[in-house]
């Protein structure tokens, strides 16, 4: 992945979720606020954060408990597939964190030892992404380990109607400048 891909889609994710919040249709404000619960929502997410984390398992080098390969990947499957029955509230939360986690290590991957866009002269727009993907990540592990938090945070943002138009053009301002910025590199 190149840099300017990374910053591209850090910057076009966050765009799509800030226009979601500005966008006042009752149909959207309606999954936005039934997302933390959500059923479909947690299969299809915790399932795909589940694949990918066992793929991931599948590839651990020797240095990375390789050796213990099989045994991991039965473990984690058996505590995936058990989440389902055991721990079903807020799953969609969870999935949609074990994503963005997954997810930020080949974004930030892309940008590491990478100096020349970095600088104060230079504007240090390679910083730009890194701060949105260090921000998700950081709720994400907040979000995982006390999910209800997105409920609570849903309820509070749409209790106004203006706010959550507020949050979301703060978001979809920033995604629009880490997008303009992946075209610069």
């Amino acid at each position: 992945m190149t840099l300017s891909l990374a910053t591209l889609i850090t910057g076009l994710l966050l765009l799509i979720m800030g226009v979601l919040f500005i966008l006042p249709f009752p149909a959207i404000v309606t999954s936005i606020k039934r997302f933390p619960r959500s059923r479909t929502v947690a299969y299809v997410l915790f399932g795909a954060g589940a694949v990918w984390f066992l793929y991931r398992i599948t590839q651990l080098s020797a240095a990375d408990f390789g050796q213990y390969r099989k045994a991991l990947f039965i473990f984690f499957a058996i505590v995936a597939v058990a989440s389902f029955k055991l721990v079903p509230d807020f799953l969609a939360v969870r999935g949609a964190c074990v994503l963005v986690l997954l997810a930020a290590s080949p974004l930030l991957d892309t940008g590491y030892m990478v100096w020349d866009y970095g600088e104060i002269t230079d504007g240090g727009r390679i910083y730009l992404y890194k701060i949105a993907i260090y921000i998700a990540a950081a709720l994400a592990i907040y979000l995982g380990a006390s999910p209800f938090r997105m409920r609570d945070f849903l309820e509070w943002l749409y209790r106004k109607p203006d706010r959550a138009r507020l949050v979301g053009l703060v978001i979809a301002s920033y995604g629009a400048v880490v997008s303009a910025v992946a075209f610069t590199y």
